[in-house]
């Protein structure tokens, strides 16, 4: 039980990773995305920056992911109601954010008052 719990952990920090605004789309060519992502609603995209970002944050913070839940909630909403519809796209089918959504979601991490990765 501990395994999957950890190896559950590890699959959703790769997926954190890859959310968020500060991941170079070049170190993430080789990340395959979750096939779900192409047809799940948008509210499911929006669950999974979220949970993405409480994970990012609480690392790179030293803090509980719990924390994070109303920070990462106003990022997850505003980075996806920012993107048009070939920015989602790109993310439903790559599983990051493009160049032109990371600058959107950087701009979102700092009205929400987030951390920026490095």
């Amino acid at each position: 039980m501990r395994l999957r719990t950890f190896l559950a952990a590890g699959f959703l920090a790769l997926g954190a990773t890859a959310a968020l605004a500060g991941a170079s789309s070049s170190q993430l060519e080789a990340y395959q995305p979750d096939p779900s992502l192409r047809s799940a609603p948008t509210s499911e995209l929006e669950t999974r920056v979220r949970r993405a970002c409480a994970v990012v944050q609480a690392r790179m913070q030293n803090a509980a992911e719990t924390s994070f839940e109303r920070p990462c909630g106003c990022y997850a909403r505003t980075t996806l109601r920012a993107l048009d519809a070939s920015e989602i796209q790109a993310y439903r089918t790559t599983g990051y954010f493009n160049d032109s959504a990371r600058a959107k979601a950087l701009g979102a991490i700092d009205s929400c008052k987030l951390q920026r990765p490095v």
